[in-house]
């Protein structure tokens, strides 16, 4: 099973990427997926988690996400303990940030950054990056591909802002992949 934790502020949309990751690695990868949120009353701005998980068989495990293949950080203001927790020794760490090489050393598994703010301007207008970053996870990951995941944003967003989001994932993919 793999298993994935976001981390993000509230309208950052963290959980908008897990459900978007659980549906195209169910739907279009043929999978099984669960995705869900952990929040309280928080509003815009607070720090709010989203988690998936993607198996070849049912996932019966309804707890939250402990153990990590990959951490997937949509502001990297959020860096702290929160985001060291649950650690396998091969996780992903995979940084919104210009710079990952001073979180690097803050990790003995691999710091993957990508400026995703930078990229949401630029192609929505807006500081949202999970788009982007649910492209650079699925670039360093095998158990979905690039269609999959623009499926799940073109069944799942109005045609008004699918588009723009898709693009966006597309061009974090090819940094990151590029990047390897």
């Amino acid at each position: 099973m793999i298993e994935i934790r976001w981390h993000g502020r509230g309208g950052q949309g963290s959980f908008t990427a897990a459900k978007l990751l659980g549906l195209g690695a169910s739907v279009y990868a043929g999978k099984y997926a669960q995705a869900f949120p952990s929040f309280g009353p928080e509003r815009r701005g607070a720090p709010v988690l989203g988690f998936t998980r993607v198996d070849d068989k049912k996932i019966t495990d309804r707890s939250e996400v402990t153990a990590c293949d990959f951490v997937v950080v949509l502001d990297e203001t959020l860096f702290g303990p929160p985001v060291k927790m649950g650690l396998k020794k091969d996780t992903i760490i995979l940084m919104n940030t210009a710079s990952s090489e001073k979180y690097a050393s803050q990790f003995d598994q691999k710091v993957i950054g990508l400026d995703a703010t930078s990229l949401a301007l630029e192609h929505l207008g807006l500081p949202i990056t999970n788009t982007a970053m649910m492209g650079a996870l699925i670039a360093v990951s095998d158990f979905m591909s690039l269609e999959d995941g623009i499926s799940a944003i073109e069944n799942s967003m109005s045609p008004k802002i699918a588009g723009k989001n898709i693009t966006l994932m597309k061009e974090a993919y090819k940094i990151v992949r590029e990047a390897l």
